[in-house]
């Protein structure tokens, strides 16, 4: 989960819904993303990256998370 401005689109504007999205959880953020864009980059030219898969700690895949409702 990244958040982003795609949850507003998706709910046309309703910032109650897209909020929603990502209660109890601490979604990444395009900062994250974009420094892990920058660490690819910057690799040396023998290295290969082939996959990066990133995930936020309270998400285990595409369907799986955690979320916090305690709070």
């Amino acid at each position: 989960m990244v958040e982003t401005e795609f949850s507003l689109v998706r709910f046309r504007g309703d910032a109650t819904a897209a909020k929603k999205v990502y209660e109890g959880l601490e979604p990444l953020t395009g900062h994250d993303v974009a420094e892990e864009i920058v660490w690819a980059a910057s690799r040396p030219p023998h290295v290969q990256i082939a996959e990066v898969l990133v995930y936020p700690v309270n998400q285990a895949s595409a369907g799986i998370n955690y979320r916090n409702t305690s709070k």
